[in-house]
């Protein structure tokens, strides 16, 4: 799961799950599309929740590779 803040006064944090999202757009805010056709807008930039997707790819693959050794 990676942490983004919902686009609002309070930036309310929430977590979400990587394989949900279908893409991420910048029009101008930054929305998550998933693929749910549920749309998010978020306060961090396209390239900041890029970052933290892979980043979290990156962690969960390390595991798994880990794991099998």
């Amino acid at each position: 799961m990676i942490e983004l803040h919902k686009l609002s006064h309070e930036r309310e944090p929430f977590r979400l799950n990587p394989d949900l999202v279908e893409r991420v757009d910048a029009s101008p805010d930054c929305h998550v599309t998933l693929t749910t056709g549920t749309r998010i807008a978020v306060c961090e930039s396209v390239d900041e929740v890029i970052a933290r997707i892979k980043a979290w790819r990156v962690e969960v693959l390390s595991e798994a590779l880990r794991k099998s050794r």
